[in-house]
């Protein structure tokens, strides 16, 4: 485990970069750059474009460890390379930017008000790969989208079984159960899962942290114990398809809680720009995102 790493997450003030789009969501983060399925022939091709548009954002001057903590990178991302380093080395040598990848491989169909995450298939391969490419950590995500309780237990159950296993690989695991921001009973639902997590916290060895990544909460300040609570490393907050003008407004009434956004951070970059409006645009969301982090 990387000791300054660990205590820049612990303590640095700004944001984490959530650059892990899956296949599933490249197109659509793809078309919002401007990049168009007629673009691309198959998923290489796809994936080639992704990998162009994470590493001008990456390369970018307004892309730097004085605002950005650390980024989430997809596997594929992870295994690539950047200005001919491997990205999690060009992240940590280059921008002072801790690495971490997504492990999760989807989420399964709505049952019980939640979509669990698909079972890990080749999750030791993986956290080896992590290991071996300098990540710090890992993320995975499943969603919920109603208070029922048996569901947001079987969540939060499955996020701190997988969890364990990416402690024993000397990973610190970001578990991102997930809130619909949508959902008519989000508040309530944030209640149960916040009980939920707070007993499974209780389970994990004293010597080790987690870190959280939640919807930003309906009541201000809801995660002030979670933030404080010693078996957590650090809590995010991800955007959950807010614009980013009402994600950093409801970030900053949250203080301690801080952005780990992706939609939010790229919002208004396109392919077309010069490099110039480029780094423009990607200042302006990097700065508006770390100032609500640091609020």
């Amino acid at each position: 485990m990387n000791e300054t790493q660990r205590s820049r997450m612990a303590d640095g003030v700004g944001f984490i970069a959530a650059l892990d789009q899956s296949g599933g969501s490249t197109p659509k983060a793809l078309e919002l750059y401007g990049v168009h399925d007629a673009d691309y022939r198959d998923d290489d091709e796809m994936f080639d474009l992704m990998h162009a548009f994470r590493s001008r954002i990456i390369t970018s001057p307004a892309f730097d460890g004085d605002r950005v903590l650390a980024a989430i990178l997809f596997e594929q991302t992870m295994l690539r390379r950047v200005d001919g380093l491997p990205t999690g080395e060009y992240l940590w040598q280059r921008k002072n930017v801790v690495p971490f990848v997504k492990v999760d491989e989807g989420l399964a169909e709505e049952s019980g008000g939640v979509r669990l995450m698909k079972p890990f298939t080749r999750l030791d391969a993986l956290l080896e790969r992590a290991v071996g490419h300098q990540m710090f950590g890992t993320k995975m995500r499943s969603f919920i989208g109603r208070a029922d309780a048996a569901g947001i237990d079987a969540a939060v159950d499955q996020q701190f079984s997988y969890a364990r296993q990416i402690l024993d690989a000397g990973l610190v695991p970001i578990l991102e159960p997930e809130v619909d921001i949508a959902s008519p009973d989000k508040a309530a639902a944030e209640q149960l899962l916040k009980a939920a997590i707070a007993q499974r916290l209780t389970e994990v060895p004293g010597d080790r942290q987690v870190m959280l990544k939640l919807s930003i909460p309906s009541i201000d300040g809801f995660y002030t114990d979670l933030i404080d609570h010693p078996r957590v490393l650090r809590v995010v907050a991800l955007s959950g398809g807010y614009q980013r003008d009402d994600a950093v407004r409801r970030l900053a009434r949250n203080p301690g809680l801080i952005a780990s956004f992706s939609r939010a951070l790229t919002e208004g970059l396109h392919r077309d720009q010069s490099t110039e409006e480029f780094d423009r645009t990607l200042d302006a969301s990097i700065g508006a995102i770390y100032t609500a982090s640091a609020a």
